[in-house]
């Protein structure tokens, strides 16, 4: 096992990049990328580095020169032998080849295309411009270079025995959490930490600890290369990124309310089995459960990624009940800002009545909080979003109006279009 004490006091980035393999990502990513490069390639978008944790000023953490250092590197980086073999021999969700031969053949010649950086108000303005499949996959390495430089900011600071403390500290942390999740009968947990991770070896440490702590409990990650690595499953199905960018797409209100179902549609044409998840929230759960067709209530399940997590479930064992499915049949994905105890409340909440699983992110992998003074290795909200598709501004609103995005005047057509009112905020703890 890795010294990560050692690693991190004698530090030399060219032996730990932050980033160090193009499926150093996650796998939704790589899922919904296929799909992007079968149905919209020449799409031009753009994608944004967004810091909503205003109060943690970025550019006056960490250097500009290593963030470009750690920036270019990422853009030398291309699939090796091995890793291409993993991505076209392995069976991910019971499917052999995944990944198609003319998809594939465009992974293994792709370089990420130039990035654009700048400071601005003691913020960092890092945005991508280009096609599509290309920009996209700079979303999750964007997110994991800035996460860990501002932790290589504190860290460096710190003696060598410091370190030893503060790393023996953060696994004792970790493991107790463990050792409480095992006790809840057949909770069924996997690693969604990779986009604000404390480090890569952290994230690996941890999916170790999981593996070992809650067996065959832990059902994989969302890295690929930590599951080419663990020989773990690989964990991910779509995200909002895909409803964002049709919406953009769309002429007129028309297409625009069809959007997120226009989605799902071509998703389907690609995927069956368990990578049919509804990811409802992008423009209100409630509102996209009252408009959607019939055919959707038979796929798999369903991931709830902002607002009442509860009452969002509850709204989908509803939906599914009039549909005449039903919802003990059906996989439900939490997967917002969850900790022990959020995870321990929900899966006693819905036990027998639905089939429950999460998506453990950012306080599995990067739950530093307490162990340093100020606070400062805490995780912040940092998100890396396509803002606009084809010269339009996408948009997104979720359950959570703090969560939401896009001009104001966008917002609004969007909020009359899908039929959304009033919303509650929540705090958006990461």
């Amino acid at each position: 096992m890795v010294d990560i004490a050692t690693r991190v006091y004698n530090h030399k980035w060219k032996i730990d990049p932050i980033v160090r393999s193009l499926i150093d990502t996650d796998f939704y990513k790589l899922l919904m990328c296929q799909t992007v490069f079968g149905n919209g390639p020449d799409t031009q978008v753009t994608f944004s580095l967004i810091n909503r944790t205003k109060s943690l000023r970025l550019a006056e953490l960490i250097d500009e020169g290593e963030l470009r250092e750690q920036l270019d590197h990422i853009r030398s980086l291309s699939l090796s032998r091995g890793e291409s073999t993993w991505l076209r021999g392995n069976t991910f969700y019971g499917k052999r080849q995944m990944f198609r031969p003319d998809f594939m053949e465009w992974f293994e010649n792709l370089r990420l295309p130039p990035y654009h950086l700048e400071k601005r108000d003691g913020q960092y303005e890092l945005t991508f411009e280009g096609s599509w499949p290309e920009v996209m996959l700079w979303e999750i390495p964007a997110l994991a270079v800035l996460m860990e430089l501002r932790g290589r900011a504190v860290l460096e600071r710190m003696g060598r025995f410091e370190l030893e403390v503060l790393y023996a500290r953060a696994m004792t942390k970790l493991w107790e959490k463990v050792e409480h999740l095992r006790t809840l009968p057949d909770v069924k947990i996997a690693d969604f930490g990779t986009r604000r991770r404390h480090s890569f070896l952290w994230q690996d440490w941890c999916v170790q600890a999981m593996l070992e702590g809650l067996g065959p409990n832990f059902i994989g990650t969302s890295n690929c290369l930590i599951a080419m690595r663990r020989e773990v499953e690989a964990i991910g199905t779509n995200a909002h990124e895909l409803p964002m960018v049709y919406s953009a797409l769309a002429e007129n209100d028309e297409e625009l309310a069809a959007a997120p179902f226009k989605v799902l549609q071509d998703w389907q044409e690609e995927h069956e089995g368990n990578l049919l998840i509804i990811l409802p929230d992008t423009y209100g759960t409630q509102e996209f459960l009252d408009r959607a067709p019939d055919w959707l209530s038979r796929w798999t399940g369903i991931r709830i990624d902002s607002g009442d997590p509860v009452g969002n479930g509850e709204a989908a064992i509803a939906w599914w009940k009039a549909k005449g499915e039903d919802p003990r049949d059906k996989l439900m994905i939490f997967s917002d800002g969850l900790d022990v105890a959020e995870i321990q409340r929900l899966h006693a909440h819905f036990a027998g009545r639905v089939r429950v699983s999460f998506g453990w992110g950012t306080l599995l992998t990067n739950d530093f909080r307490g162990l340093v003074k100020d606070d400062g290795l805490s995780p912040f909200s940092l998100v890396c979003k396509a803002v606009s598709a084809n010269g339009h501004p996408t948009v997104k609103l979720s359950d959570n109006p703090n969560k939401a995005m896009g001009p104001a005047d966008e917002v609004a057509r969007y909020k009359r279009v899908f039929g959304v009112g009033e919303q509650k905020a929540r705090k958006v703890l990461v």
